[in-house]
This record gives structure tokens, sequence and C-alpha cells, in this order.
């Protein structure tokens, strides 16, 4: 049987799949599930400042108008009644950690400095493996150049490491200019990995009622190709982690991905399809093409085909371009 087994910031799995942070874990029993089909590690949906901040005004609105139908409205909760704040995300993180053995990443999404900090220390104190930071920025704002939200994220990554000691993954989007320079500022301000990509959720116009849509969609297999080439690209080039997110269907996927240099890949989309019993039938096929190829461990094929290895480096650039344009008829 081959071996699976990798490291994912220097936490050992027993194999690469990683549950990505989803609504999978809004149940305890889902996330043993998981553990128990073969997951190699779980990641807990994301901690949102805007959402704490969102519920804190709902808690407020809903005082303030009870206190308008009466008076004595607030004499009738004690202790006084405010929002959980992060405190109700911790205790289901630290829940969560408690009721599983296989490695457990919590993940933040935040706005202001100070809130990244805070959630990271305390996501650290519910005893997790790691901790991912979900960055988050469109870039809007024509006054604010590309290399001052680059230095935002930068600053929020070096603050971090500075107050927590576990490993942190940097989840990020695929609209940067020059992707290997953050990746390398990243690693400078002590990063364990880079998550590539992050695939946000676009929205959408409707014609009928002309209005904006936003819905959940699915990645679909060709949505692996750019994280492919950029793990293919960087690998070699860092000594940070490369996990590749977005588009990994299949076990066979999962090999693609570590023959371009991946450490492991994050996948939801097809257990939200198949179900989470699909995590074992990935597995199957991950084991079936390497006994197929001779594989014994990851280890064997990792980065074979990365920019670094192939006989054509050129063929994760442009090389190609002409030349399949021109094949078109």
């Amino acid at each position: 049987m081959a071996d699976l087994s990798t490291t994912y910031m220097g936490v050992s799995l027993k194999n690469p799949i990683v549950v990505a942070a989803s609504s999978i874990s809004n149940s305890v029993e889902k996330v043993k599930r998981a553990g128990e089909l073969g997951a190699g590690a779980l990641v807990i949906r994301s901690l949102f400042e805007e959402q704490i901040h969102f519920d804190e005004m709902t808690m407020a609105d809903f005082m303030e108008r009870a206190a308008n139908i009466s008076p004595e409205i607030h004499s009738s909760f004690y202790p006084p009644v405010d929002a959980g704040g992060p405190r109700e995300h911790m205790m289901w993180v630290e829940k969560t950690r408690h009721a599983v053995s296989m490695p457990i990443f919590a993940s933040i999404n935040a706005i202001s400095p100070g809130a990244w900090i805070n959630y990271a220390k305390q996501l650290q104190e519910t005893g997790i493996d790691g901790l991912e930071i979900n960055y988050y920025a469109v870039a809007a704002d024509p006054d604010k150049p590309g290399s001052e939200m680059e230095k935002e994220l930068f600053d929020i990554v070096e603050a971090v490491r500075a107050e927590v000691s576990i490993p942190i993954a940097i989840k990020l989007s695929a609209y940067y200019t020059s992707t290997p320079n953050v990746v390398r500022e990243l690693e400078k301000r002590g990063a364990n990995a880079v998550i590539l990509f992050n695939r946000f959720l676009q929205p959408d116009i409707d014609v009928e009622s002309e209005d904006i849509v936003n819905q959940m969609t699915w990645s679909f297999s060709h949505d692996m190709r750019v994280p492919l080439r950029w793990i293919a690209l960087l690998y070699g080039r860092t000594n940070l982690d490369l996990i590749l997110n977005t588009g990994v269907k299949t076990g066979r996927d999962v090999a693609k991905a570590i023959l371009a240099g991946a450490q492991a890949v994050q996948v939801a989309a097809p257990l939200f399809e198949n179900g989470l019993p699909y995590l074992s039938a990935m597995l199957l096929d991950l084991e079936s093409w390497m006994d197929e190829k001779g594989y014994r461990s990851l280890e064997e094929y990792r980065g074979k085909v990365s920019q670094k290895n192939v006989a054509d480096p050129f063929g994760f650039e442009r090389a190609q371009y002409m030349k399949l344009l021109m094949s078109q008829e």
C-alpha cells in the first residue's frame, strides 16, 4: 500500500487531503465523520470580524426596539445580555479540537489590525494545530496602489507572527501582480505556508430584476489550472509549504497537485456534491494511480512536473502560447 503521509505547515498528516474551511465544520459529528472517512486534516470555518460586528449591531438594535416597547425590558435580562462576540466561535473551535484526533486548523478574516492579533491569540489557546490567515481585500480604490495593499498584508502577517507560536498559512488571492514576490515577502515575515488560491464568490446581475445576485457556485476541475501553474512555478523557489486550493475533484487531481510541488490540497466542493464518503473514494483513486505508476510515497514524485524539473520549463509561462493559438481553426 502506498504511503500517503505528508506534512502541512510542519504538522504531520496521514494523507494530503485537507477539508477546507466550510459549513462542514458546523457539526462536530460531521468533523468526526470526515476524520473517520480518511481526511488528513480539517480547517474550521472562518471567524469573520464583519459577522461579529453584524451580530453586535443586531443585538443592540433588538434591545433598543424592545426598550421602546417596554422601558422595563432590560430588567428582564440578568445578567445583561450582549452579543457573544468571538467567544462563541472560540468555544466551538475548542470543542471540535477536543472531539477529534486529526489535525485541526482555524481560519480568521478580520478588518482591523488589532482584531487579527486578538483573534489569533485566542484561537491559539483553543489547542489548534495551526492558523490560516484568510486575507481578502477588493482593490476597488483607484487612489490606493497595489504596493500599499501588499504592505497591509505583510504587516498583518508580521504582527500575528510576533504574537503566536503556532504555524501560520496565508490564503492568497490570484490577483497579485507578482505572486512569487508576495510569497517571498511572506516567508521573510515568518509564514509557514501559502494556500493558492482563495476562491472568491463573484456577484452576478439578474437582468430581469436588474439587481445584484449572490449565490454559491461550486468550483470546476478547470479552476485547478491557475493554482497548479503557480505551485509548479514556485516549487523549489520558496521554503514555504505550497497548498493547492480550488478545483480538486478526484484523487488524480491530488496527484497533479503533488506532481506540481504541492504539500497538500484543500477540498470542499466535491464533498458537498458527493457527500463526505467521497473522501474515501478520492483516497482510493490516489492510491490506485500511485500503484499504477509504481510510486510508494508522495515524496517520490513531489515536484516532478514543476518548472524546476520538467524538460520544457517555459511550458508554465508563454512558450506554448502562440503554438496553441495557431492550432485553433
